[in-house]
């Protein structure tokens, strides 16, 4: 069986490392995962080229929202969070999921945070700061507040907000109102959060904790600024590994090994 993660630019992903650990470490010697670069305008394309020897599909930036009118199903969480990371092929149909939110409750599980912290800032408004608001609400907040460059781009996630129940205050970038949020998450590429790493390094802005979904490079100026001030950090490293821990869940129907893929993930990054 075939699978592979699709996105552009995509060299750069750890998924076929962790997907082929798996693939492994249960047995599966037929199985095949790489990574394929892809954009919005090809997707539609690689979708109807994937026949019958296709398990699935994980997708990447920038594909997360543009294949929900491509699906023949999306489970109920990818609907309230507006996008899919994940794709099942079944039966002649594309189901589609969403594992990034497990993905983050789980990896900040791992660093212990696992209830509801008393604010919440999170950086950027695209399908993982969607994704983000959904595992806020399952550590149990009901509220956030979100910093974005520009209001309109926020369209989708206020849209996710009101779908999650969740409410959502919009700050700019540059100008955040939080002043020291219980949970930090970064959902913007390594440098863009470069200013608040330097408001943490000064004492201006220090959260109680702080995930960064980036995991190369690592650790982020933002993430050893939080690291140098004592704050507890969860890198994208652990939320990847979840996250397609869940994804080969889906696509092979088996448990997945989750330390198996945590070693080889960690020994590709040379940690």
């Amino acid at each position: 069986m075939k699978a592979a993660v699709l996105g552009s630019p995509i060299g750069h992903s750890l998924s076929p490392v962790l997907h082929q650990a798996a693939y492994q470490a249960l047995g599966l010697a037929g199985w095949s995962y790489q990574a394929i670069e892809c954009d919005e305008a090809h997707l539609p394309a690689r979708l109807a080229g994937c026949g019958p020897d296709w398990a699935g599909l994980s997708l990447t930036m920038p594909l997360k929202r543009v294949v929900l009118p491509l699906l023949d199903s999306l489970d109920p969480l990818g609907a309230e969070v507006g996008a899919a990371n994940t794709v099942v092929f079944g039966a002649g149909q594309r189901h589609g999921h969403n594992t990034d939110v497990p993905g983050m409750i789980a990896a900040l599980a791992e660093a212990g945070v696992t209830g509801p912290p008393a604010t919440v800032l999170i950086l950027g408004g695209g399908a993982t700061a969607c994704s983000a608001l959904a595992a806020v609400r399952g550590l149990g907040a009901a509220e956030a507040t979100a910093a974005v460059r520009d209001r309109a781009s926020a369209a989708g996630l206020l849209a996710a907000a009101r779908r999650l129940g969740v409410a959502v205050t919009l700050t700019p970038f540059d100008e955040p109102t939080v002043a020291a949020p219980g949970l930090l998450i970064s959902t913007v590429p390594a440098g863009a959060a470069n200013l608040y790493a330097e408001r943490l390094a000064r004492g201006d802005l220090v959260p109680k904790h702080l995930l960064d979904v980036v995991y190369n490079p690592w650790p982020t100026a933002l993430a050893a600024a939080a690291q140098h001030a004592g704050v507890t950090v969860v890198g994208g490293f652990p939320m990847l590994l979840h996250q397609a821990a869940g994804q080969v869940a889906l696509m092979t129907g088996k448990q997945a090994p989750v330390e198996a893929m945590r070693t080889a993930g960690l020994a590709a990054l040379g940690a």
